[in-house]
This record gives structure tokens, C-alpha cells and sequence, in this order.
């Protein structure tokens, strides 16, 4: 007869005995012996038998499905490689059954009889068992070899080898310092704590020759990976935080490169240097574009300055700030000259009735486009639900008039009903965001009313608000010698710009005796050359 074969594995860890070389060795001496023809070979590596979303598998039952089938018979080396699912194999099975397609395991044969079915059925729940076991029974067992000082982990933290040391009749993986990497690690902690960053950690690192973990070259995240990990404590945490456990976690597992005082006060450092904590006095800056304006000549932020007493105010390099003249070429601002301009700008190219509605439009549009792709799921949910329950129609009336017994209709009719349920869950979820998507249409007409309002608010409102609104349209304002670059967080009307120029007055800085000479801007209507 014609055969197939087919061969899975979940992983190699799993089935060493059953790898996929072994199992097709075994299935072709099987077909051979017994004057088979293999005419087609279906392989699923890494893939669990809990699931029927396996490539070879779905490919082999379409083949075996077909009217001019390629074969008569599958070939496994268990009935657990075809499926570890009681209710998939018996859906599978009637299914291959009925287009006259057999399933046969070679290590576990039966006869196709009602007392052959019984036993293969028994078989099939305990690999079941074994399946939904064996997930339980690793954890179970990697925590318990946790608790016990065992790392579980594939790659032993820079600093640290793998030894393996006896237990049992088994060998287990144990943390020891690295002769040559344990060193390096303490002195990453040591360097940091006396105030060196993580940038200039890794450049002298590297200047040094000496190899980061792989082999690469040290950079920043390496060495925060480092800094942050508990293991060089010697402490032992594996596990995620769970609903009904909490990691495992266990002191002096093995020996610390670092002791807990050193570490926690790095952790400490890191904190304090985060640049997801904002200074409190850049929080509260009285000045409207802190945060947003920076340096088109070094990156840095440019921050207010003031002079003769707060009687002038600028927007200074932060570099020119710190390292004074020379360090970098940019210029001194007058800070409420180049908040006007930025604030022009918004009013210019954003708060006008023909802008907002254009931008209205935009977003209706792409909300629209949305909530076609709603309807159109729509359309293929009621189309399928349509399909599936003329199906069910089909398999009620073959029961009714005692064309197909119940035993052979109930896993189809099971099925059926099943996905009938999965699109109707579909179509509710559809149909609820298809009401989110009408909800969030802008009404052009309101918001074109509040056009004058809007500009008020960059008027007249508290400097809080104008802030926030600001940045609710401008990404980023960078000053390069004479330009600004601003850059919008959407593309505006009318030809959907992200970002535009705006060029400035060169602006002098006196270092001599005389003191500061009055930095100056040029008004808008003089300046903005687009």
C-alpha cells in the first residue's frame, strides 16, 4: 500500500530518544518490511503535539483529505507524535477515516476494532496526561533545583563560569568566580562608584583591549546589564512573579563579587543618573521651550540663563554653559523673542480655520480607514458564520434521516459548533469597534468653532498650559547658528510638512569688560524664511 510517514518532536531536549532522524529510521524499515511504498515524508521539528497548528501536520491532512489521496496509510512512531489531544485525535482520525486513510502506530499496534479503538483511546488519554503533566512537573523541578543553589540559566553572568558538581547520580550546574573575568566585573562596580559613567567605563574597556561577554565590545547596555544584576551579590532569583508563587530566591548561592552594600549604593547612582527623573528645577522652569529646545551644533539642551539681575533672559547651550567660551559656536538667544517665534509659528501654521479643518479631515480620514477595516472583518465574520451553520444544516439533516450514524457526526458537529461561537465572539468585537471608531470622529464644525480659543491659550493661559499644548504639536525646536528647525509631531496641512525652518539674527556674545551685549531677534514678520 501507499504510506506516509510522520515524525515530530517538541524539542531536542524533550526527545533525545525520539529524535526525527531516529523515528524515520524506524518508519521506513517499518513500510519496507511490511511491502509499504512511502510516497510522502511529513516532518515537524519543534512543535507540540498539543496543538494542530503544525506545518507538515495541516499539509499531510490536506493531502490525505483529497479525493485522489497519495496514500492510504499514516505512519508514526507513537500515537502521541500525531497528536498529544484526545478531542484533536479523535476529530483527525474520523476525519482520515472517513476518506478511508488510516493512522498507524508502529510501536503501538492495534486492529481497526471497536476493542482496537478502546485501547488506542486509552493510550491517547495518557499521553494526554503526560502532556499537560510534564509542563508542571519541569517547574516543579527547575524551582526545587533553584532553591538548592543550581543555576538554571544557559549563559553563566559575566564574571562567572558553569562548574558542574555531583548530586546524586546526576551532574548540576554550579556559579564560580572566572580567574579572568571575575576582576574585570568587580572593577566595573568599583569605577562606577567613584563616579565614572557607564560611556567612559566602556571606552577605557575597550581602549584596553579587553573583550566584553561574546566577545563584543563593551557599550553601554553591556555594562547596565552588569551593574543591575543581583547575581554578583551571589544572590539566586529565578522565576517570574506569579498569581500563585513568587520567584525563588536564595542568598549566598555562590560566592559575590561584589557585596551587597557596593551594590545597592550603585543601584543608588544609576537612579540619580536616570534620564527618566527630571531635575526638579527643570520641571518648574519658568521658561516655555525647556525640555524641547537643544543645540543644533552639539545635541545639548538649551537652557535659560539670565543677566544684569533677571533683567534679560536667554537660551544658552548647555556646553557653553558648563565649559564655557570656546566649547561650542552656538549663540545667545533672547528667550521671550524666540518663544514668540515658536509660538507664531503654531499660530501661523496650525490655528487657523483652514489648517484645523484640514487636519480634522486627516484624522477622520485615517479613522475612516479603520473602521473599514472593521466592516470589511465584518463582512468575512458573517460570511464564514453564514458557511459553518449551513454546514451544521447539512450534518443535522444526515442525522435525521439516518444517513450518518451520531458516532461518526458528533466531532464535526463539535467543531463546527465551536467555531461558530469563535466568530461570534468576532463579529461582537468587531461590531463594538466599529461604535469606538464613530465615537472618536471629530466633528469639523466644533472644532473650528474653538479656533480663537485655542490661540488663546498660547496667549493667555498659564505657562503649565502653554507648555503642554506646545507640546502637544512641537517635537523638538533645534537652533542651528541662525535657523531654527522646528519639527511637528504630525504632518500639517496644507502639503503635510513634519518640519520647517525659521531663520534668526546672528547673535553676538560679548565675553570682554564691558560685560554682555543685549542678545536681539529679529520679529517674525522679518525673519521666517521657509
Amino acid at each position: 500500500m501507499n504510506v506516509a510517514i510522520y515524525a515530530r518532536v517538541s524539542s531536542e531536549r524533550q526527545d533525545i530518544d525520539l529524535s526525527i532522524s531516529a523515528q524515520l529510521k524506524a518508519l521506513r524499515e517499518y513500510a519496507s518490511r511490511n511491502g509499504h511504498v512511502v510516497v510522502k515524508e511529513f516532518v515537524d521539528e519543534a512543535e507540540s503535539g498539543r496543538t494542530t497548528a503544525r506545518p507538515a501536520f495541516r499539509e499531510m491532512i490536506s493531502m490525505a483529505r483529497r479525493a485522489s489521496k497519495p496514500f492510504d496509510i499514516i505512519l508514526v512512531w507513537k500515537y502521541s507524535r500525531f497528536a498529544r489531544s484526545r478531542e484533536d485525535s479523535i476529530v483527525y482520525k474520523t476525519v482520515l477515516r472517513k476518506n478511508g486513510v488510516q493512522v498507524v502506530s508502529i510501536t503501538e499496534p492495534f486492529e481497526d476494532t471497536p476493542t482496537g479503538r478502546l485501547l488506542e483511546a486509552i493510550i491517547e488519554s495518557l499521553d494526554e496526561f503526560y502532556s499537560a503533566n510534564l509542563g508542571q512537573e519541569i517547574i516543579r523541578g527547575m524551582r526545587e533545583s533553584a532553591s538548592r543553589g543550581f543555576f538554571l540559566g544557559s549563559r553563566a553572568p559575566y564574571g562567572y563560569q558553569k562548574v558542574r558538581v555531583k548530586d546524586g547520580g546526576k551532574e548540576r550546574p554550579r556559579l564560580e568566580v572566572d580567574p579572568h573575568t571575575g576582576p574585570v566585573a568587580a572593577r566595573i562596580f568599583r569605577v562606577l562608584l567613584e563616579g565614572k559613567g557607564l560611556t567612559d567605563i566602556a571606552r577605557a574597556l575597550n581602549g584596553e583591549g579587553i573583550p566584553a561577554p561574546k566577545g563584543k565590545r563593551w557599550n553601554k547596555t553591556t555594562l547596565h546589564k552588569i551593574v543591575t544584576n543581583e547575581a554578583y551579590t551571589g544572590t539566586l532569583v529565578w522565576g517570574r512573579q506569579g498569581k500563585s508563587q513568587e520567584p525563588v530566591r536564595l542568598e549566598n548561592a555562590w560566592t559575590a563579587i561584589v557585596d551587597k552594600e557596593t551594590f545597592q549604593k550603585a543601584q543608588e547612582l544609576l537612579k540619580k543618573r536616570s534620564p527618566a527623573v527630571s531635575h526638579p528645577r527643570r520641571v518648574a522652569s519658568p521658561y516655555l521651550l525647556s525640555g524641547l529646545a537643544r543645540c543644533g551644533r552639539c545635541g545639548k539642551a538649551l537652557i535659560a540663563a539670565e543677566a544684569k539681575g533677571g533683567q534679560f533672559t536667554y537660551y544658552v547651550c548647555g556646553t557653553l554653559i558648563r565649559q564655557g567660551s570656546g566649547a561650542c559656536d552656538s549663540l545667545y538667544l533672547n528667550a521671550h523673542k524666540f518663544e514668540d517665534l515658536v509660538i507664531g509659528k503654531i499660530k501661523e501654521r496650525i490655528l487657523t480655520h483652514e489648517n484645523l479643518q484640514e487636519l480634522v479631515r486627516l484624522v477622520n480620514e485615517e479613522m475612516d480607514a479603520q473602521a473599514s477595516e472593521c466592516r470589511e472583518s465584518l463582512g468575512t465574520i458573517a460570511r464564514e458564520l453564514v458557511e459553518v451553520s449551513q454546514r451544521l444544516d447539512r450534518l443535522y439533516d444526515a442525522l435525521e434521516t439516518g444517513k450518518i450514524a451520531l458516532d461518526d457526526l458528533s466531532p464535526r458537529i463539535q467543531e463546527l459548533r465551536q467555531r461558530q461561537k469563535q466568530l461570534e465572539a468576532s463579529r461582537l468585537e468587531m461590531e463594538a469597534r466599529l461604535s469606538d471608531r464613530r465615537a472618536e470622529l471629530a466633528d469639523l464644525g466644533l472644532v473650528t468653532e474653538y479656533v480663537e480659543d485655542l490661540r488663546n491659550v498660547l496667549t493667555y493661559s498659564s505657562l503649565a498650559e502653554q507648555r503642554a499644548f506646545i507640546r502637544s504639536f512641537v517635537k523638538e525646536v533645534k537652533v542651528t547658528g541662525k535657523d531654527v528647525l522646528l519639527t511637528y509631531t504630525m504632518p500639517l496641512p496644507p502639503h503635510g510638512i513634519t518640519q520647517e525652518r525659521a531663520g534668526v539674527l546672528n547673535i553676538v556674545h560679548d565675553g570682554g569688560a564691558g560685560g554682555t551685549r543685549t542678545p536681539d531677534l529679529l520679529t517674525a514678520s522679518q525673519t521666517l524664511s521657509l
